[in-house]
């Protein structure tokens, strides 16, 4: 096995007990792959057929809403698992796109192969299992955040959980990501700075 898939093992044996051997196994699985900056992992209208680790970089998926603006539907920071879930599955096009934010580099492994390892290591039945209940978990706490929380305790929450996106992404797209306009996340980006600065004196 290429020594540098030690961070892809690694992510396997994080997310569940595997022997490192086993983990070794489904990691010869995987391809090497990068990005540039902007560029597209999958548009909307193909099939999804690449479940990517992503080893360096950042990326975020989006769709368009009935007036044609970009929405953000999330973003994905190093050593984390970028496929869309139910093209990728359901074998039908998507409704998303994926796209890289800044240069990335991680690890491949096509739908073929993905079902391979499924069928013939139970581990990683269990590994895409675990995946895909973390992955619910996520979409249930986002969905509930947008209907129970201000725009202010969303915009608070994300800064507090995930700096990393105001680092790596532009406003706009965290604005539509938290499901307000610019202008909303300005003057909330604002209220909060100057409540923080209050609170030190």
């Amino acid at each position: 096995m290429d020594t540098n898939k030690k961070n892809l093992t690694d992510f396997f044996k994080r997310t569940i007990p595997i022997a490192n051997n086993i983990a070794k196994d489904i990691a010869d699985h995987f391809e090497k792959a990068s990005f540039k900056k902007n560029d597209f992992l999958l548009k909307q209208g193909q099939i999804s057929n690449d479940f990517l680790f992503l080893e360096k970089g950042f990326v975020r998926a989006f769709t368009f809403d009935t007036d044609g603006n970009e929405v953000t539907t999330n973003f994905y920071r190093p050593n984390s698992i970028v496929f869309e879930v139910a093209s990728y599955f359901k074998r039908i096009p998507t409704n998303e796109n994926i796209q890289a934010l800044t240069d990335c580099t991680g690890w491949i492994g096509n739908y073929d192969n993905f079902q391979v390892l499924f069928h013939t290591i139970p581990e990683f039945r269990e590994f895409g299992r675990a995946n895909l209940v973390n992955g619910f978990i996520a979409l249930k706490e986002r969905t509930l955040a947008m209907i129970n929380l201000s725009a202010e305790q969303r915009y608070e929450n994300l800064i507090t959980t995930r700096p990393d996106i105001f680092q790596n992404a532009p406003l706009k797209q965290i604005a539509s990501y938290l499901g307000i306009t610019d202008t909303s996340l300005s003057r909330i980006r604002k209220e909060f700075a100057q409540k923080n600065f209050l609170a030190k004196w």
